[in-house]
């Protein structure tokens, strides 16, 4: 863990308006108080990590504003998004614990963007971030103790999944040792140097924990509409959230459950190396998105009786997509249409995840240069930290000395 500033970074923020361990040692007036807190970020390829991190943000106040950067502002600093700012200003706005977000937030965060938002303070992850300069873009807030961090994700990058999808086999999500992998990563990832610990790869590990911390717990209620939709929900994406946000809009009162496939299953309809992101990536992602209440995780591919049953569905919604037969052949939504349940849903979206492996393979060249040199300034910072640290010990041994 690296502490920046004078603020180690802490899994869950503390309570509303409080930056001491314990709500209690507060005063009464400074818990009444809305604690406005900032995020911002590229938010390219928005995945579970993102989402993770502004979970974390928002147990740690009360309103969370999200500030996304333009297109022009990645290209200059990164390289290019894999997204366009439209894209993925829309994305942003539908994960749960987002309360507002800022269109084309500069790239580097200062003590008038936070002021200009009445934020108390912003929160990011423990990684760095830097500019083309290769400077901290978070050093005038840190400086003016106005920033706070939380941990970052392990086992998710968007270096990572462009790495899967580049890769192309069907080992990329269970087998992460495999040899042809690990090449893969460090030609894509890793300059002449070493290895930077924030844009190489390792295995997400699902617990239980954390499954409940995104999940919503809510239960359906009496006079809800309960909505079923099911699929892969791969690599969860704007056309995917156009969908949802359509499904939700089918009922005054929707509960919407969204159904996942198993890997296996996946694979079986979708062929290729899909799914580019494992069962628990999924379930993650999907839970993380406002317009869903619950997920089956590993739902059967045939929305049969028992289905139907169980959750008392009022509806079951499919996309424009293909409708892939079951292993027998079979409708999978023959029961659902059988009692007049099923609804076709056109989003007025037609991007699946093949249109983005598409971008990112069209774009390979650039997207290898543009993770290299990340890497290379990453790299050039812990060096320097390094240095600072062996500098300050020797300077405290030689004070002993004397």
């Amino acid at each position: 863990m690296i502490k920046n500033g004078n603020h180690a970074s802490t899994e869950e923020g503390s309570g509303a308006g409080c930056s001491k361990p314990a709500a209690s040692t507060c005063s009464p007036e400074k818990r009444k108080r809305t604690v406005r807190l900032w995020c911002d970020g590229c938010y390219d390829m928005v995945h579970y990590g993102h989402s993770n991190q502004l979970r974390q943000a928002k147990g740690m106040g009360d309103y969370l504003i999200v500030g996304v950067h333009t297109d022009a502002e990645i290209s200059k600093h990164k390289g290019p998004p894999v997204f366009t700012q439209e894209e993925r200003y829309k994305m942003v706005r539908a994960i749960k614990w987002v309360d507002e977000i800022v269109e084309g937030a500069p790239y580097v965060t200062t003590l008038e963007t936070l002021d200009k938002y009445n934020c108390d303070f912003c929160v990011h992850g423990d990684d760095i971030t830097l500019t083309v300069d290769g400077k901290d873009t978070y050093e005038e807030v840190k400086l003016a103790g106005r920033y706070r961090e939380c941990r970052r994700t392990q086992g998710v990058s968007t270096t990572d999944l462009v790495g899967r999808m580049l890769l192309m086999t069907k080992a990329h999500h269970s087998n992460i040792d495999n040899p042809d992998y690990q090449q893969h990563t460090d030609n894509f990832g890793k300059g002449p140097k070493g290895h930077s610990p924030w844009t190489g790869v390792s295995q997400f590990l699902q617990t239980s924990q954390k499954i409940i911390q995104f999940a919503s717990g809510k239960e359906p209620q009496p006079g809800d509409t309960i909505i079923y939709v099911a699929g892969a929900f791969d690599l969860f994406h704007i056309g995917h959230v156009d969908f949802l946000e359509m499904v939700y809009k089918q009922a005054e009162r929707p509960y919407v459950i969204v159904g996942l496939h198993f890997d296996q299953e996946v694979n079986r309809y979708k062929g290729k190396n899909y799914p580019i992101m494992n069962i628990h990536e999924r379930t993650l992602s999907v839970l993380a998105c406002r317009y869903v209440s619950e997920v089956v995780i590993g739902a059967p591919y045939a929305v049969g009786k028992d289905l139907l049953d169980h959750f008392r569905v009022d509806l079951v919604c499919h996309g424009k997509t293909e409708v892939f037969p079951d292993k027998d052949g079979a409708d999978p939504y023959a029961e659902p249409k059988k009692r007049g349940l099923f609804k076709m849903v056109d989003s007025g979206n037609n991007l699946t995840t093949d249109d983005i492996v598409q971008r990112i393979i069209e774009n390979r060249l650039q997207f290898e240069a543009r993770n290299q040199k990340k890497e290379a300034k990453e790299m050039a910072v812990i060096e320097a930290m390094k240095k600072r640290e062996e500098q300050a010990q020797d300077e405290a041994a030689a004070q002993l000395a004397h």
